[in-house]
């Protein structure tokens, strides 16, 4: 069972490789950090922001690329938790088949907000079950 799930905070440190967001239940309390890149980081507070870059930056040639091809993003699933590595998925329409593909959290949210308004974003239950246990 997939839980939704929305993008609750964004910390960008400046001293650190590493920076966090935090994704919260729509219909309840639970939320869990994911660790992520300062690139992936960067362009997810852009897009919160509501910056957009003159020329397409990875994400933008992303979104632009499957849209290109007649492909429709359903929504972004974060499917697996592994050795402390969370496993995501794109999920695609396109001829109404739906395709999955493969994709770090940091990408599959980053490009889920590169939508308005942003693409869902869910996470299986036993992954949030143990992100939280």
């Amino acid at each position: 069972m997939f839980v939704q799930m929305e993008l609750a905070r964004i910390i960008i440190s400046e001293i650190n490789d590493q920076q966090v967001i935090f994704l919260r239940e729509v219909a309840g309390d639970r939320s869990f950090p994911i660790l992520i890149g300062l690139f992936e980081a960067t362009s997810i507070d852009r897009r919160v922001r509501g910056e957009i870059s003159q020329r397409p930056l990875t994400h933008d040639l992303l979104k632009a690329s499957i849209e290109a091809i007649g492909g429709q993003i359903q929504d972004v699933v974060i499917h697996s938790l592994e050795d402390h590595t969370y496993f995501a998925g794109i999920r695609i329409k396109k001829n109404g088949e739906l395709i999955n593909v493969d994709s770090r959290p940091s990408d599959a949210v980053a490009l889920a907000v590169h939508y308005t308004p942003h693409l869902p974003i869910y996470v299986d239950d036993d992954v949030l079950n143990k992100a939280l246990g």
